[in-house]
């Protein structure tokens, strides 16, 4: 049986890969330290569990719209009118099974084949095989760790061609949980409304953030901007319901239609209790994301502490998400036991094999000189995973 082009050219994703050796290990007795989890190690709130509960009781078990349930996309376009000044209709809104789900919605419908779409790096590794799998050409822009691995303007303004069609923007950044503050979102907007460029704005990590910050949605800055701009965002992150495969996309109506039609013909509408959930989460109580937040931000300065103070580590301080991306640019050339670490890849295979901790190689977002740690784990864990990794870092000769 021989498979169609396409299905040869798609990678693993490595953030899967590894979580899934780590997860054998464990299974094996091997204590595991696991870094590579992408979701909150927090239980989904209880009132949204009941609302999911009340659900099924009630018999909301059939199919709804495909573009999910009008409850919800109501309560979607509340949401982004009241937190992000956006202005929406439930016809534009549409509710697919997560966020990854909603961003190939949208790659699929806005590109083809030799278009090109700006990917700043680091970037999440679906992004860059969602873009290959429409055909387009994926053009790499890289943010400098300097500029704390966010793209500028001039950059920006560097990578457009006339082929260029589409740039995928997310803040908070996974995986260096950069975030764009407005003023910098609205030097990248001009340039990308001077050229007609479509936006796909992931702003799944909106809410976790941090320092007084404030999460700006690039859609929100001009009303030419919301009309270039497909917003993504979702329930996953904020609280804590990766497993019930909620995200959405909202966007001008002829790309939201296209993306439901798309939607009808693949997994139809998205789970009918898990909607009934998403409109708990988003309109109900959300004391639980406080809590949530406040733990991130002390696991995140403390690992951020910790990584700072092993020879040869540069690690910034993320404003958002729950990851960091620290380099060890500065340790690339050296051995552990007689064994070069020539890059990040090297150096994760080090750590799970001889330290059993399970890190991201930053191959995986497009840099190799870094990886990827994500605090969405206890602090338990962090110390002991860190104590690990400073053993193997001080072993380096």
């Amino acid at each position: 049986m021989q498979l169609a082009e396409r299905a040869g050219n798609i990678s693993p994703s490595p953030t899967l890969t590894i979580d899934a050796q780590a997860k054998k290990m464990i299974a094996s007795g091997v204590k595991v330290v696991n870094f590579g989890a992408g979701e909150p190690d927090f239980d989904t709130p209880d009132n949204i569990k009941q609302a999911a509960v009340e659900a099924i009781n009630s018999g909301m078990t059939k199919y709804t719209p495909v573009a999910g349930t009008e409850e919800l996309r109501q309560v979607i376009v509340d949401k982004l009118a009241r937190e992000n000044g956006l202005d929406y209709k439930p016809g534009e809104i549409v509710v697919s099974a997560g966020a990854k789900h909603s961003l190939y919605n949208a790659f699929q419908v806005l590109c083809q084949a030799g278009d090109e779409v700006i990917l700043p790096a680091p970037y999440w590794v679906s992004y860059l095989e969602q873009i290959k799998l429409t055909g387009a050409v994926p053009v790499v822009v890289a943010a400098r760790v300097e500029n704390d691995f966010k793209i500028t303007a001039a950059e920006l303004e560097a990578a457009i061609t006339p082929r260029t069609k589409v740039i995928i923007l997310n803040s908070p950044s996974n995986p260096t949980g950069a975030v764009y503050s407005g003023e910098e979102l609205a030097a990248l907007g001009k340039v990308l409304e001077k050229h007609g460029v479509t936006i796909i704005s992931d702003e799944i990590y909106e809410k976790l953030i941090y320092d007084g910050l404030k999460h700006v949605s690039i859609a929100s800055l001009s009303p030419a901007l919301k009309e270039q701009t497909v917003v993504i965002n979702g329930v996953s992150k904020t609280y804590a319901m990766t497993g019930w495969r909620i995200g959405y996309a909202a966007a001008p109506a002829p790309v939201a239609k296209a993306m439901a039609d798309l939607q009808s013909h693949s997994t139809s509408n998205p789970t009918s209790i898990a909607q009934a959930a998403a409109v708990e989460a988003i309109r109900g109580d959300q004391s639980a994301v406080t809590t949530m937040v406040s733990e991130f931000v002390k696991r995140r300065d403390y690992m951020v502490e910790r990584l700072n103070a092993m020879a040869g580590v540069q690690c910034n301080r993320p404003g958002g998400a729950f990851y960091v991306f620290p380099s060890i640019s500065a340790l690339l050339g050296k051995k552990y036991q007689g064994t070069e670490i020539k890059n990040g890849s090297d150096l994760a295979a080090i750590m799970l094999e001889k330290a059993h901790v399970a890190i991201v190689p930053g191959v995986a977002f497009g840099d190799d000189t870094c990886f990827r740690l994500s605090y969405a784990v206890s602090m338990a864990s962090i110390k002991e995973g860190l104590d690990r990794i400073e053993k193997i870092l001080g072993a380096l000769s």
